[in-house]
């Protein structure tokens, strides 16, 4: 059987053809992804007793890719998360970005990498997938030529390579908007769900899900979740930072720990997850210095996911490696600027296992 597998998955408004690519790995992981946006449609890894459970929402056809809103699964560029007002300044020189988040620019705007046709060449490492986004697609500066690596390992690792050069000084922080359902996609909210974020403190945001410039430490608020906590222990609770966000949607500082995981590797343990229902866990490392824990807040039933399935409020949750959101209107953070000619890379892995619970 080969690795990784293609097969037509449908046509596209302009009348391109999407491709859904399948690998699989030695002990039965499947992952199946799209040339179109970088989605993650599924991922079926092995529960405590052994069967194949889909822990990721997607759809079933590509019209919903083109249509959909909710970035389920998307490769997210050329910046992920939130920009105030689109305003980027680069030594000096002023740029107006799409704003199409309210009055800010969210996830690459109206021209973001999630609504775009990759060109992708299956190889022994995984599946590759490049696009090259014009310079001013968007509105950003530099023509930048992105390749994205796709790989699904014999230990049950989603691995995400990033690499990107531009042709100007630019702004780049790239990626994967997939939301976990570690109990199935289809099994309903992940409320009950065990989360461990491996951060001290996270990015406080105002009512917009902007991030202020403050770094605030999680001790004694609902945003401490340093130890396996259900999502929906808290989630409620009445502090300001929830009720803005409808719930858990925030930045947290990934410990700059190295990981005995993956050693002199630059990643980092950000992540645990794991569903009581089926024992699946999830443990997430990455490269770049935040993570955005989205908990499906604003998920509303439309359009309708695979086999029919209304992915309602807080139905899935969303492990977003970054750069700190609105990075531009903070100095005082790390930027994600990429200068003209260099390489940029980030890396980030999510390991799937069991546990008997």
């Amino acid at each position: 059987m080969d690795r990784i597998s293609v097969q037509s998955f449908g046509t596209l408004r302009d009348g391109r053809e999407a491709h859904l690519f399948t690998l699989r790995n030695a002990k039965g992981t499947e992952l199946n992804v799209t040339d179109f946006g970088g989605h993650v449609q599924a991922l079926r890894t092995a529960d405590c007793l052994g069967h194949l459970v889909d822990v990721v929402l997607g759809y079933g056809d590509i019209a919903t890719y083109e249509a959909e809103d909710k970035f389920i699964g998307a490769l997210i560029g050329r910046c992920g998360n939130r920009i105030a007002r689109g305003r980027i300044s680069i030594d000096g020189k002023n740029y107006q970005l799409d704003c199409n988040d309210g009055k800010n620019h969210l996830h690459g705007g109206f021209s973001g990498f999630n609504k775009r046709l990759w060109e992708a060449k299956p190889a022994a490492d995984g599946l590759h997938l490049f696009y090259v986004s014009p310079d001013g697609e968007g509105n950003y500066p530099g023509k930048l030529s992105v390749q994205v690596l796709y790989d699904l390992t014999d230990d049950n690792e989603l691995v995400i390579r990033y690499e990107a050069v531009s042709t100007a000084d630019t702004i780049c922080n790239l990626t994967n908007h997939t939301y976990f359902n570690l109990a199935g996609f289809s099994s309903g909210p992940v409320v009950k769900q065990k989360i461990q974020l491996f951060a001290d403190a996270w990015t406080e945001a105002d009512a917009e899900s902007l991030p202020n410039g403050r770094i605030v430490s999680v001790e004694g608020t609902p945003m401490d979740l340093r130890e396996p906590t259900a999502i929906g222990a808290h989630i409620d609770d009445d502090f300001s930072q929830l009720r803005f966000a409808g719930g858990y949607d925030h930045n947290w500082v990934v410990r700059d720990v190295p990981c005995k995981e993956y050693p002199e590797t630059g990643l980092r343990k950000m992540v645990w997850a794991m569903a009581p229902a089926t024992g699946i866990t999830l443990t997430a490392y990455t490269t770049l210095p935040g993570v955005q824990f989205y908990a499906g807040n604003y998920l509303d039933g439309r359009p309708l996911g695979k086999n029919g399935t209304a992915f309602t409020k807080r139905c899935g949750f969303c492990l977003e490696a970054q750069y700190f959101p609105n990075a531009p209107a903070n100095p005082e953070f790390l930027q994600p600027l990429l200068r003209k000619g260099d390489v940029w890379r980030a890396e980030t892995v999510y390991a799937f296992g069991v546990t008997n619970k």
